[in-house]
């Protein structure tokens, strides 16, 4: 069975969301009310409700890289992850930790990129080559 998450962030702006979430991310909105509204979140379904953030803080150490916690994220396959980050290159995101790649030659091998939306959600991206490299050991 293939399960979905929901996840519901605070946000300070519905337009803002709708104009990061919708416009640069691609993400496809579904229903909404004039306090929330939801994506598509690649195949998963993100709410954002009027209300203030979670501060993130750079707490979690993973390899050499300090990350930020919490986060969110997905997980999409190698080309569709470079697609996705260069076009959030071409719009000059400012990114936590610029796309590269984390564990070269190692089981779980991946390609990571991290950034905030414009309330301070930290959202990282990875891309594996196959699916199977998720749970690597």
């Amino acid at each position: 069975m293939l399960a979905r998450f929901h996840l519901a962030l605070h946000v300070v702006d519905l337009d803002r969301a709708r104009t990061f979430y919708g416009g640069l991310l691609g993400c496809r909105e579904g229903r909404s009310t004039e306090t929330w509204v939801d994506f598509d979140f690649f195949g998963h379904q993100i709410s954002l409700h009027l209300g203030n953030p979670v501060r993130s803080t750079l707490t979690g150490r993973v390899g050499d890289c300090w990350v930020p916690m919490p986060h969110f994220g997905v997980i999409l396959l190698w080309d569709d992850w470079q697609l996705l980050a260069n076009r959030l290159e071409q719009a000059d995101l400012k990114f936590l930790i610029a796309p590269q790649l984390r564990f070269a030659g190692q089981p779980g091998e991946q390609s990571m990129m991290f950034f905030e939306d414009p309330f301070g959600n930290a959202i990282e991206i990875k891309g594996f080559k196959t699916i199977e490299g998720l749970f690597a050991t």
